[in-house]
């Protein structure tokens, strides 16, 4: 019997053992996935959370209902991965022997890797993050009793799991302080180490100019070098005070990828970005947020790699050429405020651009656009993820991306 062995049961392990269970055999695969939490966390649900949109509740569910009888949970931490002798030892001891190997351990928030973000007593008092449960539902508190003073929403270094989130967050925090009645005695500023409010032109232009006339104060190319009490410092020796900090850490994958030789600086793995076969190796695979392709660590990035990866996987271990390929696509709901989103939708090659999705005119949804029906569209997700995308179900969306519905604006705006 042959033996495929998944790390992490997030949304892209789960997907990928879910959906091999169906394609492999069981006489002749056994399916194993490592996971150390018994609870899958919906992570895009985060966002919502410290401002009651969202209850704890709904973006909780226990993990072994999620993953498809015939598959073998383990719950155990990794300590190492021996791949001279095909082997995952576990920090218990345990030693799991693999024909093939799929690392999705994502990625986590690492405060401890900026000087000062932890010292002083400060960490989930005036300075929070939301990429983490227990992070938003701190914020949430300090929300509620926050009434005055200088939120900065800010990032430590890209690349981050949903880059669009800490923008979703200024624009939630704009609609949340006005409705509160109080946005005139709370000054918002977006701290960035990009140099504009994206990683791309057009989406960089129109999401700017959103923050533009939200009165949010943009700090770009700023680069933290440590946090001195209350105030930001970066390495050019430029200064943003705060009275609240919500900031995402830096982004680092699991130690045990480092351990185990197999990451770079970040501890995310080297792979092809169209086949996620790690490079050097032959039968070890990283997918979702684990992997250094570059695109966005985002949920839709695991669902449509996780498309091309399952058939591809289907043909490589029958000693056949992976022919699927997969070009980076990303989609993403940008939460705005006031019931309305934005929608981008991009690949390796070609950046977000105005128009309609999926069906050319007809959408329903519309890009680079503020509109309900992209807001209902983000909040709807939430059921499709529990019900359709984690079981492995088919979604009628193309794993490539389409140019159909999409144009060039003439002014670059």
């Amino acid at each position: 019997m042959r033996r495929l062995l998944v790390l992490g049961a997030g949304t892209a392990g789960t997907m990928v053992v879910n959906k091999l269970r169906h394609r492999l055999a069981r006489a002749d695969w056994q399916i194993t996935v490592v996971e150390p939490n018994d609870t899958h966390y919906y992570q895009p649900g985060y966002l919502f959370l410290p401002f009651g949109m969202y209850s704890p509740e709904q973006v909780v569910k226990p993990t072994r209902p999620l993953i498809s009888d015939g598959v073998e949970l383990i719950c155990g931490e990794v300590d190492q991965v021996n791949t001279s002798d095909n082997r995952v030892l576990l920090s218990d001891g345990r030693s799991l022997p693999y024909d093939y190997l799929v690392i999705a351990t994502g990625v986590t928030p690492r405060p401890d890797q900026t000087p000062g973000m932890l010292d002083g007593g400060q960490w989930r008092e005036r300075i929070f993050d939301f990429y983490t449960y227990d992070g938003a539902l701190a914020l949430a508190k300090a929300l509620d009793s926050f009434d005055e003073g200088r939120l900065v929403v800010h990032i430590t270094d890209m690349p981050i799991k949903c880059p669009v989130a800490p923008l979703e967050f200024a624009f939630l925090a704009d609609a949340y302080f006005r409705q509160r009645g109080m946005r005139d005695r709370v000054e918002l500023v977006y701290a960035t180490p990009l140099p504009g409010a994206f990683t791309k032109p057009v989406a960089s232009a129109r999401l700017g100019s959103m923050l533009d006339d939200r009165k949010i104060t943009v700090e770009p190319d700023f680069l933290v070098e440590r946090v001195d009490d209350t105030t930001l410092i970066s390495y050019d020796e430029r200064e943003v005070g705060f009275d609240l900090l919500v900031t995402v850490p830096l982004n680092m994958g699991a130690d045990y990828v480092a351990r185990s030789g197999l990451g770079n600086e970040l501890n995310l793995v080297p792979v092809n970005r169209h086949t996620m076969l790690a490079k050097g190796y032959d039968n070890v695979f990283a997918l979702g947020d684990a992997s250094d392709i570059p695109t966005s660590k985002a949920g839709s990035v695991a669902h449509f790699s996780v498309e091309v990866f399952v058939d591809n996987f289907v043909e490589h271990a029958a000693g056949r050429p992976m022919t699927g390929s997969f070009d980076g696509h990303a989609n993403c709901f940008v939460e705005s405020g006031d019931g309305r989103a934005l929608l981008i939708d991009f690949n390796y090659d070609t950046e977000p651009l105005p128009g309609s999705y999926p069906v050319p005119f007809a959408g329903p949804f519309r890009l680079l656009d503020e509109a309900a029906v992209n807001h209902w569209g983000k909040l709807a997700f939430r059921w499709m993820y529990w019900n359709v995308l984690l079981p492995g179900r088919p979604i009628p969306l193309p794993a490539h991306m389409s140019m159909a519905g999409k144009h060039v604006p003439r002014t670059g705006k």
